[in-house]
């Protein structure tokens, strides 16, 4: 999967506006929050953000900083996909603790040696097991939790 593949498969997850109470990162739209706008230079109303932006800073801000083009195929949009959700620190410590590499945040070779190492199937299960742990310790889990399972089931299942 390249970019505008995960891209799209992304929106599929991340329509429209949304300003859920119980949502920590506040007004979003096309899953950009407020503040990932406002750092890359939007000061309008998040109803009114540009889904050319919300692309422009999907590919800076989650696809590239988790060498997502370097990861194995099988895994690449899960990691992409919890960079997203999480934060690309967060969604490579569960890739490097996938593949028992050392969880510091950063792919570099030796996360690169270990998720090629493992099976692309046993490597996403794994990643996918750490991610819903997480997400299922988090205080706004009753209020997104419906939502959160099924987005990690249809990336376990490789549907869109």
């Amino acid at each position: 999967m390249n970019f505008e593949q995960a891209y799209e498969k992304l929106l599929g997850h991340e329509k429209g506006y949304s300003n859920h109470p119980a949502d920590k990162g506040g007004p979003t739209n096309w899953g950009v929050t407020q503040k990932v706008a406002r750092a890359n230079g939007y000061q309008g109303d998040m109803r009114d953000f540009p889904q050319a932006l919300a692309h422009a800073i999907y590919r800076k801000d989650y696809w590239t900083p988790c060498q997502a083009d370097a990861l194995p195929a099988g895994v690449r949009y899960d990691v992409f996909d919890g960079a997203v959700n999480s934060g690309v620190g967060q969604s490579v410590r569960w890739l490097q603790r996938a593949a028992g590499a050392e969880a510091d945040g950063a792919v570099g070779p030796a996360t690169l040696r270990a998720v090629n190492a493992l099976p692309g199937a046993v490597l996403a299960a794994r990643f996918n097991g750490h991610r819903l742990m997480f997400m299922a310790g988090l205080s706004n889990w009753d209020s997104f939790s419906e939502g959160w399972a099924k987005r990690i089931a249809t990336n376990l299942l490789g549907v869109s």
